[in-house]
């Protein structure tokens, strides 16, 4: 065996076994019967495949500690769907890799079903709750990118006292909050197709969400004194939570980030523009100013 796929060989048993203690973690504090079911099963796979390279390189491996800790982690904080399908999309290569081994080693050819067929149907079923309230999610922080933003750089170019923006920038936020929950229970309530969504829940992710988005959004104002420099970094903060919230999207419900990430960056900026527009003729027109 060479060097090369030698190391190769070793690297997808350590693979193997990682993901092996992964599913078996996932499956001890997994809250939902099915999808504990689920993972064990796959746990099950990933045990056996790292003994079938095993018996080809003839070494015992380590897990990788970190990796088990991080998926872990991942899945307790944004879910089952993100995090497994994460750890499956590092897997893209793997075809080409199987195809290889499986000219010296045929048993190999079962891993690579299992890993292509089995496990995908597995995970494709998996009974993610988070994502049922992605609909809410989508509600408070969508508003608040395009409200907060717009209503920041207006009020930016209006006034030059960044307490009196930050300040005014929260309070106008956390009445929206309120009032976004509000509506995410009442529009929650119409969706009667959505028996598992939780009405009280819907509004719960709304508001958050609504609340966090504006904490961050109006945060600069409170620690820089040029208007400026805290509306440039305000929009910064706005790309981050758009290509944040995007890239959770696109893994969890496997959707295109590219096109979701600029069609909410083109409303949040262009918003921010008009109302950059309306700032400037208050503030040049109407002589208002503080």
């Amino acid at each position: 065996m060479e060097t090369t796929t030698r190391a190769m060989f070793i690297e997808q048993q350590k693979a193997e076994i990682t993901e092996h203690f992964v599913y078996e973690r996932l499956a001890g504090f997994s809250k939902d019967n099915k999808n504990s079911k689920i993972l064990q099963s796959i746990s099950d796979d990933e045990l056996r495949h790292y003994h079938v390279w095993q018996k080809i390189t003839e070494k015992e491996v380590k897990p990788n500690r970190f990796k088990i800790w991080w998926f872990v982690w991942l899945a307790r904080i944004l879910g089952l769907s993100f995090a497994l399908k994460l750890m499956e999309s590092g897997e893209i290569n793997a075809q080409t890799f199987y195809e290889k081994a499986a000219k010296e080693h045929p048993q190999v050819i079962k891993i690579r079903d299992d890993e292509e067929a089995h496990e995908k149907e597995l995970i494709g079923i998996l009974n993610d709750k988070r994502l049922l309230y992605v609909g809410a999610i989508v509600l408070g922080l969508n508003d608040a990118l395009v409200e907060l933003t717009g209503t920041l750089v207006g009020l930016s170019f209006a006034f030059n006292n960044n307490l009196i923006i930050g300040v005014t920038g929260l309070i106008m936020g956390i009445a929206a909050a309120l009032s976004m929950a509000s509506s995410g229970y009442l529009a929650s309530q119409e969706e009667e197709e959505k028996e598992d969504v939780n009405p009280v829940t819907a509004a719960i992710y709304t508001g958050v969400a609504y609340l966090i988005t504006v904490v961050l959004l109006v945060f600069p104002y409170f620690i820089f004194s040029s208007a400026k420099i805290a509306m440039a970094l305000m929009l910064v903060i706005t790309l981050l939570i758009i290509a944040a919230y995007n890239y959770y999207i696109s893994v969890a419900k496997e959707v295109s980030f590219k096109q979701r990430f600029t069609s909410m960056a083109l409303i949040s900026l262009g918003v921010g523009a008009i109302s950059f527009g309306i700032g400037f003729m208050a503030k040049s027109w109407l002589g208002v100013g503080i």
